[in-house]
């Protein structure tokens, strides 16, 4: 098995086409980790050529920060990091929203802290309101810090995934990704987003590519989740919907004999748009399992890169 790259965007990075996704690691998703656990699941990554992790300022208050730190600090130049500003923990699914410049510096100060590093690779305005997103001096501010060195490029986690505005504006305030909500359950950014992003050369990070999990094989309709799993918090006639249309796509989409996981990642990476996908991953085995997508990818993408 051999990891594909592509060039995320107008950066001069090249990518994994599977990340990392940590939000698990902040403690919603029912688990909850140690340092250790994190560490080989970084280190099984690596293994397996992954060089790209998206994590947040509020996965945890900073704690999948810190764990992502501590697992890459000795080899921190292996490793693109994303992480994103806007919001503060403040309990299970609780926060407050802080997109102020003061604000977005202290939590910039925090995330280098956590991730025992100088630098980011991509720091993302995560999910802010249009009004957020215009907050004046938000933009200068991120600029100077690029100025700094403290942040390499800048992006925007666009909620919801219709966002066209912020995708828009994208270019004018110098962020050179847009990272999105894109799945087999959930196409929405092909309508609008994923155009204006190659009009602009943006790099796509796609997030939930497995749909929170529905789209990993492992639910059927009935599933109960529980009260510490973040799914739990959703409207769940609509998380009913979503299995009864997983069992449709398993059907009628995914080849025989190839695990559904697999198939839904390689399915977003097939999109001439998508540089790369970030599902999360709880283990070391089920990342294996996530990398093994790039199997199922033929052909020349658009964005490929040598390795």
């Amino acid at each position: 098995m051999t990891m594909r790259y592509r060039l995320l965007g107008g950066t001069d990075l090249s990518v994994s086409v599977i990340g990392l996704g940590t939000w698990q690691y902040g403690g919603e998703w029912g688990i909850t980790y140690t340092e250790g656990d994190v560490a080989l699941i970084v280190d099984k990554a690596e293994e397996l050529g992954v060089n790209l992790i998206d994590t947040a300022e509020c996965y945890g208050d900073h704690l999948s920060e810190r764990m992502i730190g501590a697992a890459i600090q000795k080899k921190r130049h292996r490793w693109i990091v994303a992480t994103k500003f806007g919001h503060t923990f403040r309990g299970f699914m609780d926060r407050t929203r802080q997109y102020t410049p003061k604000k977005v510096v202290l939590q910039l100060e925090a995330s280098l802290k956590a991730l025992r590093t100088d630098y980011i690779d991509i720091y993302q305005c995560h999910s802010p309101t249009d009004e957020e997103f215009a907050a004046a001096g938000l933009w200068e501010t991120l600029h100077k810090e690029v100025e700094k060195g403290k942040i390499l490029h800048l992006g925007v986690s666009i909620s919801p995934n219709t966002n066209i505005r912020q995708t828009d504006a994208a270019t004018r305030v110098s962020a050179r990704v847009i990272q999105v909500a894109y799945n087999r359950l959930d196409r929405e950014p092909e309508d609008g987003v994923f155009q204006s992003c190659q009009k602009q050369h943006i790099g796509v990070l796609a997030r939930v590519p497995l749909a929170s999990g529905f789209l990993s094989g492992k639910y059927k309709p009935g599933q109960r989740f529980d009260a510490a799993d973040v799914r739990s918090t959703q409207d769940q006639e609509k998380v009913q919907k979503k299995l009864l249309e997983v069992e449709e796509i398993t059907q009628n989409e995914v080849p025989p004999g190839i695990p559904m996981a697999q198939w839904a990642i390689a399915w977003c990476l097939k999109h001439p748009a998508v540089t790369a996908a970030i599902p999360g991953s709880k283990s070391p085995e089920q990342l294996h399992m996530n990398v093994k997508a790039v199997e199922l990818l033929e052909g020349v993408h658009p964005l490929d890169v040598a390795s």
